[in-house]
């Protein structure tokens, strides 16, 4: 073989081995499988059914100007019943659910010592006028909504009638009066009975024209109230 047939020959070669180097060399990426996350939706708890339970409260914030009248006309103002006190109550509902909305009707009753007196001199004589809320009947009209599986958010709307206990120059003249309540509520679960409830609310039950020794004056009972509660799930 010709020297110059030897060094085509090596040549051929050396590119050859450096094909297959490189050939076997080079290891493509390999691209890693993107995983989806996987959600997994929180399950609604279970709000429906009839309940009972019990609160504990205290009433604040009252303001009634107290203005005294006589044949008609207008003697002057004795002071401000600014009524206030705890109060206790019971009460019973039913709840519908739909998705997250929970609503339904609630019955209750309150027995309180929200109460407050005031004085002033009419015509040179002392008058006083003594305001107490002895109990008060509720139907509550409550729509919630479920932030958590154990933790809901409600308004409340309702009627109220209220037992009062009002004196007037030393004469008592007591009545019943129908308002409106309007409030605010959370409620939590503790399991799956029980839950526990914090409320604000607010209730008017209007004015009522009073007559008493020989003096007239009108009434305006409301105040807010705080109130915690207990509800037992059936």
């Amino acid at each position: 073989m010709s020297m110059k047939n030897i060094t085509i020959l090596a040549t051929s070669l050396t590119l050859g081995a450096s094909v297959a180097a490189y050939a076997g060399g080079y290891t493509p990426p390999v691209a890693e499988p993107v995983i989806a996350p996987i959600v997994v939706d929180e399950p609604v708890a279970n709000w429906a059914g009839g309940y009972v339970g019990g609160t504990l409260g205290y009433g604040f914030g009252g303001d009634d100007r107290v203005g005294v009248s006589q044949g008609g006309s207008l003697l002057g103002d004795i002071g401000d019943v600014e009524v206030s006190g705890a109060n206790i109550g019971i009460r019973g509902g039913y709840r519908w659910q739909r998705d997250n909305w929970v609503f339904g009707p609630e019955l209750g009753w309150e027995m309180t010592d929200i109460r407050d007196d005031t004085s002033g001199i009419i015509n040179g004589t002392e008058v006083e006028a003594d305001a107490k809320v002895k109990n008060v009947l509720a139907l509550r009209f409550k729509t919630g909504y479920i932030v958590q599986p154990d933790t809901m958010v409600y308004g409340i709307a309702g009627w109220g009638r209220a037992d009062i206990d009002y004196e007037l120059a030393g004469e008592d003249v007591s009545y019943d009066a129908d308002g409106y309540i309007l409030g605010l509520g959370v409620e939590k679960m503790i399991n799956d009975k029980v839950s526990v409830t914090g409320e604000y609310e607010y209730a008017n039950f209007g004015k009522e024209s009073l007559e008493a020794a020989g003096y007239t004056t009108e009434a305006t009972t409301k105040y807010h109230n705080l109130k915690i509660g207990v509800n037992y799930r059936f």
